[in-house]
């Protein structure tokens, strides 16, 4: 909106802005601190307005005695802080985003629909003061929904009027996006794979990797700071790739594909850095607020839809190696007790838990995920310039 107005102005009254307003690295500055800003100073009566409405977390005591044991101290420690942190976004992004974009329209949608079916599930664990809010499967349901229409609009793009299409360049030939959409982009690789079973298998791909993006984060969130820190990172690393994606010379010279409108995506993953790294004041240990699903399912959605767009799939189940390691160890541990007479792989499941139960204490825990997570993101950055 506001290069917007700053465009409006400039036909107006003839007078020329700064080039540097219209920049992609200015606006993902503008966007960062704006998050950062709004998430800062408006954390302390947020926090202060969920403990009075008494939002709190329900810890599993019944279900899971020695991790309500570990965790009691969390108990009643206000929830839905995610509600924060997608503020910020959204208030960057209606001041530094072209909101007529079609990526600014996709990444407005996930953050909404998901951001709404957290605030519910946590609304109503809240309300029953249990740990269970909407049933997993109404949840898959809504992911799915969402994951499919994203994968349509992508597939048989159609904007209209209302938003402008990306254009694709690859070795300096441009790519229809439905034929872009088909590819798989692998880190180390020079050349793209192509997916066997051609447009219905990239739907179905692109809604596994939505969907899990989404639930694999919200698996995460279950230690003070563990998970925003861990996206934070994850965050970073696609912003450096969307904004290497859109200049077209370094596109060329890391030989990887140009997208004109990455940017948008750049501008809208350092706010999410922004808005992080604010939460982040107050979730870290002893956690002041929760993101609750609120937060993780709509920001797990928002790095998955990320990295669809960009068609870095396979390198996010890299950069996210810790929601990959987390959710794996939550499928392993249910196959396991199912199909082993009730045997267990790890003491408890997701991973974080079981290093819990080995003894290690909850900051050792997160700060030694941060360290991989952060290696892992540097490896995965690193892999574009070996293609």
């Amino acid at each position: 909106m506001v290069m917007h107005l700053i465009s409006v102005f400039e036909s107006i009254f003839g007078i020329k802005f700064p080039a540097a307003f219209h920049y992609t690295s200015t606006r993902m500055l503008l966007a960062s601190l704006t998050a950062f800003l709004i998430t800062i100073f408006l954390g302390p009566a947020f926090i202060r307005g969920l403990t009075r409405l008494k939002i709190g977390q329900n810890i599993r005591k019944d279900e899971c005695p020695e991790l309500g044991r570990l965790h009691e101290k969390k108990e009643s420690t206000p929830t839905m802080g995610g509600l924060l942190v997608l503020f910020s976004m959204l208030f960057s992004m209606l001041l530094w985003m072209n909101l007529s974009h079609g990526f600014t329209l996709l990444l407005f949608i996930t953050t909404v629909v998901l951001g709404s079916l957290g605030a519910v599930d946590d609304y109503m664990k809240i309300k029953n003061r249990s740990s269970k809010g909407i049933s997993g499967r109404t949840k898959i349901y809504v992911q799915l929904s969402l994951s499919l229409l994203i994968a349509g609009f992508l597939y048989f793009p159609f904007c209209g009027s209302f938003c402008q299409l990306p254009v694709i360049k690859e070795a300096m030939q441009e790519v229809p996006l439905s034929e872009f959409m088909q590819r798989l982009y692998v880190p180390f690789v020079k050349n793209p794979v192509h997916l066997p079973g051609g447009i219905i298998t990239g739907i179905v791909f692109t809604a596994l990797v939505i969907t899990g993006a989404s639930n694999a984060v919200n698996l995460t969130d279950g230690l003070d700071g563990l998970a925003i820190g861990c996206l934070v990172m994850v965050a970073s690393a696609f912003a450096l790739i969307a904004f290497l994606s859109n200049h077209i010379e370094m596109a060329e010279y890391l030989n990887i594909v140009y997208i004109e409108g990455s940017s948008e995506i750049a501008v809208y993953l350092l706010a999410f850095l922004g808005a992080g790294l604010g939460f982040l004041w107050y979730n870290g240990y002893p956690a002041q607020v929760i993101m609750g699903d609120t937060g993780s399912l709509a920001l797990g959605g928002i790095i998955g839809v990320s990295a669809v767009l960009l068609k870095r799939e396979v390198l996010l189940a890299l950069i996210g190696g810790i929601f990959v390691a987390e959710a794996i160890s939550v499928i392993v541990q249910v196959l396991s007790y199912k199909l082993r007479n009730k045997k267990r792989v790890f003491l408890c499941a997701p991973l974080h838990h079981h290093f819990e139960f080995k003894g290690w204490p909850e900051t050792k825990v997160v700060i030694r995920f941060w360290i991989i997570g952060l290696i892992l993101a540097i490896v995965g950055i690193v892999s574009l310039k070996l293609q």
